[in-house]
Protein backbone atom coordinates (compact mmCIF):
# COMPACT_ATOMS: atom_id res chain seq x y z
CA UNK A 1 0.00 0.00 0.00
CA UNK A 2 1.32 3.53 -0.82
CA UNK A 3 0.32 6.17 1.79
CA UNK A 4 1.96 9.43 2.16
CA UNK A 5 5.14 9.61 4.37
CA UNK A 6 2.75 12.21 6.65
CA UNK A 7 -0.55 9.33 6.47
CA UNK A 8 -0.46 7.44 10.01
CA UNK A 9 -4.21 6.13 9.01
CA UNK A 10 -5.69 9.40 10.82
CA UNK A 11 -5.46 12.09 8.14
CA UNK A 12 -7.36 15.13 8.22
CA UNK A 13 -9.23 14.57 4.50
CA UNK A 14 -10.79 17.91 5.05
CA UNK A 15 -7.28 19.37 4.84
CA UNK A 16 -5.24 20.39 1.29
CA UNK A 17 -2.04 19.40 3.28
CA UNK A 18 -2.97 15.93 3.50
CA UNK A 19 -3.22 15.29 -0.27
CA UNK A 20 0.32 16.86 -0.38
CA UNK A 21 2.50 13.64 -0.89
CA UNK A 22 -0.38 11.61 -2.92
CA UNK A 23 -3.81 10.44 -1.02
CA UNK A 24 -3.74 9.40 2.60
CA UNK A 25 -4.39 5.73 1.10
CA UNK A 26 -3.59 4.24 4.68
CA UNK A 27 -6.42 6.81 6.31
CA UNK A 28 -9.18 5.63 3.67
CA UNK A 29 -7.94 1.74 4.18
CA UNK A 30 -8.62 2.16 7.92
CA UNK A 31 -12.08 4.05 7.59
CA UNK A 32 -13.09 1.43 4.71
CA UNK A 33 -12.39 -1.53 7.59
CA UNK A 34 -13.43 0.33 10.54
CA UNK A 35 -15.59 3.09 10.28
CA UNK A 36 -17.16 3.48 6.58
CA UNK A 37 -19.35 5.79 7.73
CA UNK A 38 -17.55 8.60 9.25
CA UNK A 39 -18.07 11.75 11.06
CA UNK A 40 -15.59 14.66 10.84
CA UNK A 41 -15.51 17.86 12.41
CA UNK A 42 -13.85 20.45 9.79
CA UNK A 43 -12.24 23.57 10.83
CA UNK A 44 -13.14 25.06 7.12
CA UNK A 45 -17.20 25.05 8.18
CA UNK A 46 -19.81 22.55 9.05
CA UNK A 47 -18.29 18.80 9.54
CA UNK A 48 -18.91 16.22 6.97
CA UNK A 49 -19.65 12.29 6.77
CA UNK A 50 -17.05 10.01 4.64
CA UNK A 51 -18.40 7.23 2.22
CA UNK A 52 -15.11 5.01 1.88
CA UNK A 53 -16.47 1.47 0.58
CA UNK A 54 -16.89 1.28 -2.64
CA UNK A 55 -20.11 -0.79 -2.54
CA UNK A 56 -21.72 1.90 -0.30
CA UNK A 57 -20.93 4.69 -2.61
CA UNK A 58 -22.57 3.17 -5.45
CA UNK A 59 -25.67 2.41 -3.26
CA UNK A 60 -25.96 6.08 -2.54
CA UNK A 61 -25.03 7.50 -5.38
CA UNK A 62 -27.95 5.25 -7.08
CA UNK A 63 -30.61 8.03 -4.71
CA UNK A 64 -30.40 11.47 -5.87
CA UNK A 65 -33.64 11.45 -4.38
CA UNK A 66 -32.01 10.93 -0.64
CA UNK A 67 -28.39 12.81 -1.54
CA UNK A 68 -29.16 15.83 -3.51
CA UNK A 69 -26.15 17.99 -5.60
CA UNK A 70 -27.97 20.79 -5.33
CA UNK A 71 -26.54 22.02 -2.78
CA UNK A 72 -23.03 22.27 -3.76
CA UNK A 73 -20.60 19.36 -4.91
CA UNK A 74 -17.71 20.44 -2.67
CA UNK A 75 -16.92 20.49 0.98
CA UNK A 76 -16.83 24.01 1.32
CA UNK A 77 -20.16 25.97 2.59
CA UNK A 78 -21.95 28.17 0.50
CA UNK A 79 -25.08 30.20 1.39
CA UNK A 80 -28.00 29.68 -1.19
CA UNK A 81 -27.09 32.69 -3.21
CA UNK A 82 -23.82 31.64 -3.31
CA UNK A 83 -24.99 28.47 -4.96
CA UNK A 84 -27.20 30.39 -7.76
CA UNK A 85 -24.44 32.28 -8.75
CA UNK A 86 -21.78 29.38 -9.01
CA UNK A 87 -23.92 26.49 -10.28
CA UNK A 88 -23.65 24.25 -13.03
CA UNK A 89 -25.48 21.62 -14.63
CA UNK A 90 -23.69 19.46 -11.92
CA UNK A 91 -25.29 21.09 -8.96
CA UNK A 92 -28.82 20.45 -10.11
CA UNK A 93 -31.16 17.54 -9.66
CA UNK A 94 -33.62 15.92 -11.56
CA UNK A 95 -35.45 17.22 -13.70
CA UNK A 96 -33.92 19.96 -14.44
CA UNK A 97 -30.44 18.35 -14.76
CA UNK A 98 -31.28 15.86 -17.01
CA UNK A 99 -33.06 19.10 -19.11
CA UNK A 100 -29.42 20.41 -19.26
CA UNK A 101 -27.43 17.55 -19.94
CA UNK A 102 -29.48 16.12 -22.45
CA UNK A 103 -28.69 19.52 -24.94
CA UNK A 104 -24.90 18.93 -25.19
CA UNK A 105 -25.06 15.18 -24.19
CA UNK A 106 -24.74 13.87 -28.10
CA UNK A 107 -21.99 15.63 -28.47
CA UNK A 108 -20.11 13.66 -25.91
CA UNK A 109 -21.68 10.39 -27.20
CA UNK A 110 -19.15 7.52 -27.98
CA UNK A 111 -20.07 7.01 -31.48
CA UNK A 112 -19.44 10.95 -31.93
CA UNK A 113 -16.20 10.78 -29.84
CA UNK A 114 -14.81 7.78 -32.00
CA UNK A 115 -14.94 10.04 -35.07
CA UNK A 116 -12.32 12.24 -33.02
CA UNK A 117 -9.93 9.06 -32.95
CA UNK A 118 -7.68 10.58 -36.33
CA UNK A 119 -7.73 13.83 -34.91
CA UNK A 120 -6.53 13.13 -31.44
CA UNK A 121 -4.01 11.02 -32.60
CA UNK A 122 -2.78 13.85 -35.60
CA UNK A 123 -2.37 16.38 -32.00
CA UNK A 124 -0.41 13.48 -30.04
CA UNK A 125 2.03 13.32 -32.49
CA UNK A 126 3.94 16.92 -32.43
CA UNK A 127 3.02 16.71 -29.02
CA UNK A 128 5.10 13.96 -28.24
CA UNK A 129 8.06 14.53 -30.93
CA UNK A 130 8.37 17.59 -29.12
CA UNK A 131 8.83 16.37 -25.56
CA UNK A 132 10.56 13.62 -26.43
CA UNK A 133 13.29 15.04 -28.45
CA UNK A 134 14.86 16.63 -24.96
CA UNK A 135 15.32 13.22 -23.61
CA UNK A 136 14.40 14.81 -20.13
CA UNK A 137 11.74 17.18 -19.36
CA UNK A 138 8.03 17.25 -17.32
CA UNK A 139 5.72 14.80 -18.60
CA UNK A 140 2.62 16.86 -16.69
CA UNK A 141 3.66 20.07 -18.72
CA UNK A 142 5.10 18.85 -21.44
CA UNK A 143 2.95 16.10 -22.61
CA UNK A 144 0.14 15.29 -20.18
CA UNK A 145 -1.28 19.14 -20.08
CA UNK A 146 -0.69 19.50 -24.41
CA UNK A 147 -2.60 17.14 -25.04
CA UNK A 148 -6.59 18.06 -23.40
CA UNK A 149 -5.69 21.95 -24.11
CA UNK A 150 -5.74 20.92 -27.97
CA UNK A 151 -8.68 18.86 -27.68
CA UNK A 152 -10.60 20.93 -25.64
CA UNK A 153 -10.31 23.65 -28.82
CA UNK A 154 -11.83 21.67 -31.09
CA UNK A 155 -14.68 20.31 -29.07
CA UNK A 156 -15.66 23.42 -27.87
CA UNK A 157 -14.65 25.16 -31.05
CA UNK A 158 -12.33 27.73 -29.65
CA UNK A 159 -9.27 29.63 -31.55
CA UNK A 160 -6.05 27.68 -30.97
CA UNK A 161 -4.04 31.20 -29.81
CA UNK A 162 -6.42 31.30 -26.67
CA UNK A 163 -5.70 27.90 -25.69
CA UNK A 164 -2.86 28.35 -23.18
CA UNK A 165 -4.68 31.02 -21.52
CA UNK A 166 -8.21 29.54 -21.07
CA UNK A 167 -5.98 26.47 -19.90
CA UNK A 168 -3.88 28.68 -17.42
CA UNK A 169 -7.49 30.29 -16.66
CA UNK A 170 -8.94 26.87 -15.92
CA UNK A 171 -6.00 25.28 -13.20
CA UNK A 172 -6.58 28.63 -11.57
CA UNK A 173 -10.38 27.53 -10.94
CA UNK A 174 -9.95 24.48 -9.97
CA UNK A 175 -6.28 24.44 -8.32
CA UNK A 176 -7.15 27.21 -6.39
CA UNK A 177 -5.72 25.27 -3.35
CA UNK A 178 -2.80 25.52 -4.75
CA UNK A 179 -0.36 28.57 -4.27
CA UNK A 180 1.56 27.11 -7.66
CA UNK A 181 -1.70 27.87 -9.61
CA UNK A 182 -3.46 31.14 -8.02
CA UNK A 183 -2.54 33.86 -5.81
CA UNK A 184 -5.95 33.54 -4.28
CA UNK A 185 -5.62 30.45 -2.17
CA UNK A 186 -9.21 29.54 -0.94
CA UNK A 187 -8.01 28.62 2.65
CA UNK A 188 -5.53 30.90 2.73
CA UNK A 189 -7.03 34.11 2.65
CA UNK A 190 -10.37 36.10 2.40
CA UNK A 191 -11.42 35.64 -1.01
CA UNK A 192 -15.07 36.88 -0.59
CA UNK A 193 -14.83 39.31 -3.19
CA UNK A 194 -14.85 36.85 -6.11
CA UNK A 195 -17.79 34.08 -3.83
CA UNK A 196 -20.04 34.79 -6.76
CA UNK A 197 -17.32 33.57 -9.02
CA UNK A 198 -17.42 29.82 -10.07
CA UNK A 199 -14.67 28.18 -7.32
CA UNK A 200 -14.76 31.64 -5.57
CA UNK A 201 -11.78 32.44 -8.13
CA UNK A 202 -10.90 35.86 -9.73
CA UNK A 203 -10.26 33.82 -12.67
CA UNK A 204 -14.15 32.90 -13.37
CA UNK A 205 -14.48 36.53 -13.89
CA UNK A 206 -12.15 37.10 -16.99
CA UNK A 207 -13.34 33.52 -18.07
CA UNK A 208 -16.82 35.09 -17.33
CA UNK A 209 -15.82 38.11 -19.79
CA UNK A 210 -14.03 36.17 -22.27
CA UNK A 211 -17.25 33.42 -22.84
CA UNK A 212 -19.38 36.43 -23.01
CA UNK A 213 -17.46 38.09 -26.06
CA UNK A 214 -16.41 34.58 -27.59
CA UNK A 215 -20.60 33.64 -28.38
CA UNK A 216 -20.79 37.57 -29.67
CA UNK A 217 -18.16 37.09 -32.27
CA UNK A 218 -19.14 33.02 -32.77
CA UNK A 219 -22.70 35.09 -33.46
CA UNK A 220 -21.23 37.70 -35.64
CA UNK A 221 -19.60 35.41 -38.02
CA UNK A 222 -22.69 32.89 -37.79
CA UNK A 223 -20.66 29.74 -36.08
CA UNK A 224 -22.22 27.15 -34.95
CA UNK A 225 -19.42 25.00 -34.00
CA UNK A 226 -18.51 23.24 -31.12
CA UNK A 227 -20.46 22.31 -28.22
CA UNK A 228 -21.39 25.63 -26.92
CA UNK A 229 -24.11 26.85 -29.15
CA UNK A 230 -26.12 23.22 -28.30
CA UNK A 231 -26.45 24.55 -24.31
CA UNK A 232 -27.95 27.67 -25.90
CA UNK A 233 -30.77 25.83 -27.43
CA UNK A 234 -34.27 26.82 -25.85
CA UNK A 235 -35.73 24.04 -23.40
CA UNK A 236 -38.70 21.88 -24.07
CA UNK A 237 -40.81 24.83 -22.38
CA UNK A 238 -39.01 27.50 -24.84
CA UNK A 239 -36.74 28.63 -21.76
CA UNK A 240 -33.10 29.19 -22.43
CA UNK A 241 -30.12 28.86 -19.54
CA UNK A 242 -29.60 32.41 -18.04
CA UNK A 243 -26.27 34.39 -18.93
CA UNK A 244 -24.52 33.23 -15.83
CA UNK A 245 -25.15 29.57 -16.08
CA UNK A 246 -24.03 29.58 -19.57
CA UNK A 247 -20.45 30.98 -18.26
CA UNK A 248 -20.70 28.61 -15.48
CA UNK A 249 -20.77 26.29 -17.62
CA UNK A 250 -18.05 27.33 -19.92
CA UNK A 251 -15.60 27.59 -16.64
CA UNK A 252 -16.77 24.13 -16.25
CA UNK A 253 -15.96 22.99 -19.52
CA UNK A 254 -12.53 24.87 -19.68
CA UNK A 255 -11.37 23.48 -16.11
CA UNK A 256 -13.32 19.93 -15.45
CA UNK A 257 -12.55 19.18 -19.23
CA UNK A 258 -9.01 19.54 -19.17
CA UNK A 259 -7.75 19.10 -15.67
CA UNK A 260 -8.92 15.62 -15.13
CA UNK A 261 -7.67 14.28 -18.38
CA UNK A 262 -4.57 15.45 -17.78
CA UNK A 263 -3.63 14.03 -14.63
CA UNK A 264 -4.66 10.85 -15.92
CA UNK A 265 -2.23 11.01 -18.08
CA UNK A 266 0.33 12.54 -15.86
CA UNK A 267 -0.53 9.20 -13.20
CA UNK A 268 -0.29 6.84 -16.49
CA UNK A 269 3.10 8.43 -17.07
CA UNK A 270 4.15 8.11 -13.85
CA UNK A 271 3.38 4.49 -13.32
CA UNK A 272 5.54 3.55 -16.94
CA UNK A 273 8.24 5.12 -15.52
CA UNK A 274 8.07 3.01 -12.34
CA UNK A 275 7.24 -0.29 -13.36
CA UNK A 276 8.95 -1.24 -16.98
CA UNK A 277 6.65 -4.23 -17.55
CA UNK A 278 3.79 -1.82 -18.21
CA UNK A 279 5.95 -0.43 -21.04
CA UNK A 280 6.08 -3.60 -22.34
CA UNK A 281 2.25 -4.60 -22.02
CA UNK A 282 1.82 -1.81 -24.06
CA UNK A 283 3.93 -2.38 -26.49
CA UNK A 284 2.39 -5.82 -26.85
CA UNK A 285 -0.76 -4.08 -27.87
CA UNK A 286 -3.18 -6.71 -26.27
CA UNK A 287 -4.57 -4.66 -23.89
CA UNK A 288 -5.87 -0.97 -25.35
CA UNK A 289 -9.87 -2.35 -24.56
CA UNK A 290 -8.88 -3.09 -20.35
CA UNK A 291 -5.89 -0.27 -19.87
CA UNK A 292 -7.67 2.99 -20.35
CA UNK A 293 -10.03 2.57 -17.79
CA UNK A 294 -7.18 0.94 -15.74
CA UNK A 295 -5.12 4.38 -15.93
CA UNK A 296 -8.19 6.00 -14.98
CA UNK A 297 -9.04 3.97 -12.00
CA UNK A 298 -5.50 4.67 -10.74
CA UNK A 299 -5.23 7.90 -11.24
CA UNK A 300 -9.02 8.84 -9.42
CA UNK A 301 -8.35 12.25 -10.88
CA UNK A 302 -11.85 13.70 -9.24
CA UNK A 303 -11.12 12.56 -5.34
CA UNK A 304 -14.11 12.93 -4.41
CA UNK A 305 -18.03 14.81 -4.79
CA UNK A 306 -20.06 15.72 -1.99
CA UNK A 307 -23.56 15.05 -1.61
CA UNK A 308 -26.14 17.17 0.88
CA UNK A 309 -28.91 14.95 2.78
CA UNK A 310 -32.66 15.99 2.48
CA UNK A 311 -33.92 13.63 5.26
CA UNK A 312 -32.69 11.77 8.26
CA UNK A 313 -31.41 8.50 7.35
CA UNK A 314 -29.56 5.94 8.90
CA UNK A 315 -26.38 4.07 7.25
CA UNK A 316 -24.08 1.80 8.87
CA UNK A 317 -25.62 2.63 12.33
CA UNK A 318 -25.37 6.45 12.19
CA UNK A 319 -28.03 8.40 11.84
CA UNK A 320 -27.29 11.10 8.93
CA UNK A 321 -29.61 14.35 9.15
CA UNK A 322 -31.08 16.54 7.04
CA UNK A 323 -29.24 19.16 5.58
CA UNK A 324 -26.02 17.08 6.69
CA UNK A 325 -22.65 16.76 3.91
CA UNK A 326 -21.76 13.36 2.30
CA UNK A 327 -18.95 12.93 0.64
CA UNK A 328 -18.42 10.03 -1.58
CA UNK A 329 -14.51 9.32 -1.94
CA UNK A 330 -13.87 7.82 -5.31
CA UNK A 331 -10.14 7.35 -4.60
CA UNK A 332 -11.22 5.46 -1.41
CA UNK A 333 -13.93 3.58 -3.79
CA UNK A 334 -11.10 2.65 -6.49
CA UNK A 335 -8.63 1.29 -4.18
CA UNK A 336 -11.21 -0.70 -2.35
CA UNK A 337 -9.55 -4.52 -1.65
CA UNK A 338 -13.46 -6.14 -1.82
CA UNK A 339 -14.21 -4.55 -5.05
CA UNK A 340 -10.73 -4.81 -7.36
CA UNK A 341 -8.00 -7.79 -6.64
CA UNK A 342 -4.71 -6.28 -5.67
CA UNK A 343 -5.99 -2.24 -6.25
CA UNK A 344 -2.47 -1.06 -5.02
CA UNK A 345 -1.78 -2.83 -8.48
CA UNK A 346 -1.76 -1.20 -12.08
CA UNK A 347 -3.47 -4.04 -14.10
CA UNK A 348 -3.94 -2.87 -17.31
CA UNK A 349 -5.80 -6.04 -18.60
CA UNK A 350 -8.02 -5.56 -15.51
CA UNK A 351 -11.35 -7.13 -16.80
CA UNK A 352 -15.03 -5.90 -15.31
CA UNK A 353 -13.26 -2.59 -14.32
CA UNK A 354 -15.98 -0.69 -12.09
CA UNK A 355 -14.19 2.03 -11.37
CA UNK A 356 -16.03 5.30 -9.73
CA UNK A 357 -13.59 8.34 -11.39
CA UNK A 358 -16.64 8.97 -13.35
CA UNK A 359 -19.14 9.17 -11.03
CA UNK A 360 -20.70 5.51 -11.92
CA UNK A 361 -24.26 4.79 -11.06
CA UNK A 362 -26.00 8.20 -10.46
CA UNK A 363 -27.42 10.79 -13.01
CA UNK A 364 -24.40 12.58 -13.00
CA UNK A 365 -21.82 10.26 -14.50
CA UNK A 366 -19.10 12.10 -16.35
CA UNK A 367 -20.17 13.77 -19.50
CA UNK A 368 -17.03 13.07 -21.05
CA UNK A 369 -15.72 9.98 -20.06
CA UNK A 370 -15.71 8.28 -23.73
CA UNK A 371 -13.58 11.52 -24.84
CA UNK A 372 -11.24 10.52 -21.70
CA UNK A 373 -10.96 7.25 -22.43
CA UNK A 374 -9.87 7.70 -26.39
CA UNK A 375 -7.25 10.83 -24.87
CA UNK A 376 -5.52 8.48 -22.90
CA UNK A 377 -5.63 5.46 -25.04
CA UNK A 378 -4.29 6.91 -28.23
CA UNK A 379 -1.69 8.96 -26.03
CA UNK A 380 -0.71 5.80 -24.71
CA UNK A 381 -0.43 4.06 -27.82
CA UNK A 382 1.43 6.93 -29.65
CA UNK A 383 3.99 7.10 -26.57
CA UNK A 384 4.56 3.41 -26.16
CA UNK A 385 5.82 3.28 -30.08
CA UNK A 386 7.75 5.90 -29.67
CA UNK A 387 9.66 5.31 -26.49
CA UNK A 388 12.28 2.39 -25.63
CA UNK A 389 12.57 3.05 -22.00
CA UNK A 390 11.05 5.73 -19.62
CA UNK A 391 12.41 6.20 -15.93
CA UNK A 392 12.24 9.25 -13.37
CA UNK A 393 14.22 11.93 -13.40
CA UNK A 394 13.88 13.70 -10.23
CA UNK A 395 10.99 13.94 -7.53
CA UNK A 396 7.17 14.47 -8.78
CA UNK A 397 5.09 16.67 -6.76
CA UNK A 398 1.33 16.74 -6.07
CA UNK A 399 -1.63 19.26 -6.55
CA UNK A 400 -2.56 20.53 -2.78
CA UNK A 401 -5.95 19.81 -3.17
CA UNK A 402 -8.18 17.22 -1.67
CA UNK A 403 -10.62 17.79 -4.65
CA UNK A 404 -8.03 17.12 -7.29
CA UNK A 405 -5.95 14.56 -7.26
CA UNK A 406 -2.60 14.97 -9.36
CA UNK A 407 0.72 15.20 -10.45
CA UNK A 408 1.62 18.70 -11.15
CA UNK A 409 5.47 18.22 -11.99
CA UNK A 410 6.68 15.25 -13.27
CA UNK A 411 9.99 14.73 -14.34
CA UNK A 412 11.34 11.93 -16.58
CA UNK A 413 14.18 10.77 -19.18
CA UNK A 414 13.46 8.59 -21.56
CA UNK A 415 14.95 6.94 -24.26
CA UNK A 416 13.69 6.35 -28.19
CA UNK A 417 12.81 3.73 -30.37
Amino acid sequence: MSGTAADDGHADLGSHDSFLNGPPHATFARLRAEDPMHWSDWSGGKGYWSVTRHADILELNRQPDLLSSARGIRMEDQTYEEYLARRTFQETDAPEHMETRMKVAKAFSKPVIAQFEGVIRDLCGPILDEALAKGTFDATKDIARQLPMRMLGRIVGLPDEDLPWLVEKGDTLIANTDPDFTDHVLDKMTTDEFRMMPFNSPAGAELFVYAKDLMRRKAEAGDTTGVLPLILQPGPDGSVLPEHEFRNFFCLLVAAGNDTTRYSIAAGIHALAHDPALLRQMQAGDIWDTAPDEIIRWASPTLYFRRTATRDFDYHGKRVREGDKVIYWWISGNRDEAAFAEPFRIDLARAGNRHMSFGQGGPHVCLGMWLARLEVRVLFQELARRIRTIEPAGPHRYLRSNFIGGIKELPVTVTLN
